[in-house]
């Protein structure tokens, strides 16, 4: 995230309730023969909208995308789709799950995997959205979304004394 970066923090709470919109959306596409979710970031919401819709298999596609913790790097596939959900129709009936779409390269190398897949994020931003079919909500491109997985309670001083413009 650069200085100039907007911070959007998400809480346990806030994160489910998204994620259960973001099923909600989804039901009206499927039936789904089968998930994908792009860990790390996928594996949250993937399990609450495995449940809303009562998906039960689920495959990783594993995906490091990020050098450091908060920089985009080049893209690596540690691990990829199994063979027994990549045939499915290149994708067709597949969904795939993420926390965010950021510039859209992971999710590009995901579509050319599998290119009839629904691909759904619970968050988007603009140069990423052209890549994903659902999501439920956009940030702007600078903004850095700390989930709740990455953070813990600490103290946050008032907006007023805080030294982030935005």
């Amino acid at each position: 995230m650069s200085d100039a970066g907007k911070a959007f923090p998400v809480s346990w709470d806030q994160f489910h309730r998204d994620a259960r919109a973001l099923a909600w959306r989804l039901n009206g596409f499927g039936p789904f023969s089968a998930m994908v979710t792009i860990t790390r970031g996928g594996l949250v919401p993937a399990a609450i909208v495995a449940r809303e819709l009562g998906i039960r298999v689920i495959e990783t596609v594993c995906i490091e995308s990020y050098d450091g913790e908060m920089r985009q790097g080049e893209l690596r596939v540690l691990k990829s789709i199994s063979e027994n959900v990549s045939q499915l129709g290149d994708g067709k009936g597949v969904l795939v799950v993420d926390d965010l779409v950021d510039t859209g390269a992971t999710a590009k190398l995901v579509r050319e995997m599998l290119p009839n897949a629904h691909f759904a994020t619970v968050y988007a931003k603009p140069q990423g959205r052209p890549m994903v079919d659902t999501f439920i909500t956009e940030v702007s491109q600078d903004t850095w979304i700390f989930f709740p997985w990455d953070t813990g309670l600490a103290f946050v001083p008032p907006i007023a004394r805080s030294d982030v413009k935005g």
